[in-house]
């Protein structure tokens, strides 16, 4: 049976939140951690915090959702540090953080399952749809690996996972 490209694009995008593979899922990365925990920042300079990454995800999900859409570009930041900026605190602020991630993330997974064989040829300027898509789908791979590491470093993550 020859899958499209959409449902391999689909079937990562999977992985990538919810779908155990070769890494934990964002889902299980976010699952249980505090606000306190996601604000919390390993030393030096170029350490993010867990709602930091959060916020950056969001960031450039919610970017290839509008680009795909049709719709008005979010405004121009003046570099991409600015999408790791947490401008709120508590458990209710966080928990938004993380219920927006998972909704831009579902609402760009309707968008794939739709794309068409065409997802590699793009008529625009940029990138094809499904380069994007592959390309987000390896954003989010980097940095849950670094939710995780953040989460060992706080010793926050559990010392055994299982997991199917």
């Amino acid at each position: 049976m020859q899958n499209k490209i959409s449902d391999v694009l689909v079937e990562n995008w999977d992985y990538v939140m919810d779908v155990e593979d070769w890494q934990p899922p964002l889902k299980d990365a976010l699952e249980g951690v505090t606000s306190e925990q996601a604000s919390w920042k390993p030393e030096g300079a170029a350490g993010n915090s867990i709602w930091e990454t959060v916020n950056h995800l969001t960031y450039y999900k919610e970017l290839l959702l509008r680009k795909l859409k049709g719709l008005e570009k979010l405004p121009d930041l003046e570099s991409n540090d600015a999408t790791f900026t947490v401008t709120e605190s508590g458990e209710e602020a966080w928990n938004q953080a993380v219920a927006k991630l998972k909704s831009v993330h579902a609402s760009l997974r309707e968008i794939i399952v739709a794309l068409e064989e065409g997802a590699y040829e793009w008529g625009g300027s940029g990138h094809a749809p499904g380069e994007e898509v592959m390309s987000l789908i390896l954003h989010d791979s980097y940095h849950t690996g670094q939710i995780v590491l953040v989460r060992k470093l706080q010793g926050s993550w559990p010392g055994q996972r299982s997991f199917d």
